[in-house]
C-alpha cells in the first residue's frame, strides 16, 4: 500500500514539475496574472498538456492494448495521430504565432514568427519522444519484471510439488515399520499423517502461513519419526521462543529436518540428531545436526525428489 501510495505521489509531482516548465521559460512569467491570456503562452501549455496527456495514454491503454497485442503498425499510427494533434490543435485554438516583447529598448520585437514556430515545433517534437520512449521503458521493464515474478512463483510451485511427495515416502515409511512391528502407537501415527498432510495439501500453496503451525507441523513429524527409533540414536530437539503471530515461508524447514533422519540414522551406527529452532522478533534459526551414516536409500534415490 505504502508504495502504492508513494507511485502516486511521484507520478502526481512529476505531472505538476512536467507543466510548470512552460511557465517558468515563458518570457511573460512575470506578468503571472495575465499569463494565462496571453495566445503564445497558453498555445505553449496546452501542448504540454497534450504530451503529458499522451504519455499516460500511452502507458496505460496504447501499450498494454496495441504493443503488446502485435498491433504494432496501429499502435504507431495512434502514436503519430496523437503526436499531429499535440502540435496542431493548440495552433487551431490560440491561432496568433507570435507575440511582441519590449526588452528594455523602445520598439524591439522578439525573434522573427517562422523562427519561433521552428523552435517550438522542434521542442515540442523532443519532449513528445521522450514521453514516448519512457513510457514505453517503463511499460517493458514492468512486463520483464512480471514475467520474472511468474517464473519465480512456477519455480516455487515445482519446489513444493517435491517436498509434499518425499514428506509422504518419508512418514508412511515410519508407519510402516510400526505396522510391521504391531506398534499400539499405529493408530496414532495414522491420526498425525492425516493432520500433517491436512496441513500441508491446505497451507502450502499460500506464501506464507502462521509460525506456530509450521511449528507444530515439525513437532508432529519428529514425533513420527521418534516412533521408529531406537535407542542407538541420541535425538535433542529445542524449540524456543514465542512464534505468536508470526510467519513464515510453508514448508521451508522441514527439508532440512527430513534430511536428518533420512541420512543420519543407523541402528548399527552411533546416531545423533539435533535439532534447535529458536524464534525472536523478527528472525527464525535453525540448527540441525546429524552424523553421516551409512543407510540404504536405494528406493527414495530411484524418485529424485528432496535435497
Amino acid at each position: 500500500m505504502k508504495s502504492k501510495s508513494l507511485k502516486i505521489s511521484l507520478h502526481v509531482i512529476g505531472g505538476l514539475v512536467f507543466l510548470s516548465i512552460p511557465v517558468l521559460v515563458s518570457p511573460d512569467i512575470f506578468n503571472i496574472k495575465q499569463l494565462f491570456t496571453i495566445p503564445p503562452f497558453l498555445r505553449d501549455f496546452t501542448t504540454y498538456f497534450l504530451i503529458l496527456l499522451f504519455f499516460y495514454l500511452n502507458y496505460f491503454v496504447l501499450i498494454p492494448k496495441l504493443y503488446h497485442n502485435n498491433k504494432v503498425p496501429l499502435y504507431f499510427s495512434v502514436v503519430l495521430a496523437f503526436y499531429l494533434i499535440a502540435e496542431v490543435l493548440p495552433r487551431l485554438l490560440f491561432h496568433e504565432l507570435h507575440h511582441h516583447r519590449h526588452h528594455g529598448h523602445e520598439g524591439m520585437a522578439g525573434p522573427r514568427p517562422a523562427f519561433v514556430m521552428w523552435m517550438d515545433i522542434s521542442r515540442h517534437f523532443f519532449l513528445f519522444l521522450v514521453a514516448f520512449f519512457t513510457a514505453l521503458i517503463l511499460k517493458v521493464n514492468e512486463k520483464l519484471k512480471s514475467a520474472q515474478q511468474e517464473k519465480t512463483n512456477a519455480e516455487l510451485s515445482y519446489l513444493k510439488a517435491q517436498i509434499n511427495p518425499h514428506f509422504l515416502f518419508n512418514t508412511l515409511n515410519s508407519i510402516y515399520s510400526l505396522a510391521i512391528q504391531k506398534s499400539d502407537e499405529t493408530a496414532n501415527a495414522v491420526v498425525k499423517l492425516s493432520g500433517m498432510m491436512r496441513y500441508v495439501l491446505t497451507e502450502s500453496k499460500n506464501d506464507f502461513v502462521m509460525l506456530d503451525k509450521e511449528l507444530n507441523y515439525i513437532r508432529d513429524y519428529i514425533e513420527l519419526q521418534k516412533l521408529r527409533l531406537d535407542k542407538s540414536v541420541v535425538l535433542k530437539v529445542n524449540i524456543i521462543g514465542d512464534s505468536t503471530n508470526k510467519q513464515i515461508a510453508p514448508l521451508i524447514l522441514i527439508p532440512f529436518i527430513e534430511n536428518a533422519f533420512k541420512h543420519g540414522v543407523n541402528p548399527e551406527q552411533n546416531s545423533e540428531i539435533i535439532i534447535d529452532i529458536g524464534v525472536n522478533e523478527s528472525l527464525v534459526n535453525l540448527l540441525v545436526k546429524n552424523r553421516k551414516v551409512t543407510v540404504d536409500n536405494s528406493t527414495e534415490t530411484q524418485t529424485g525428489l528432496g535435497i
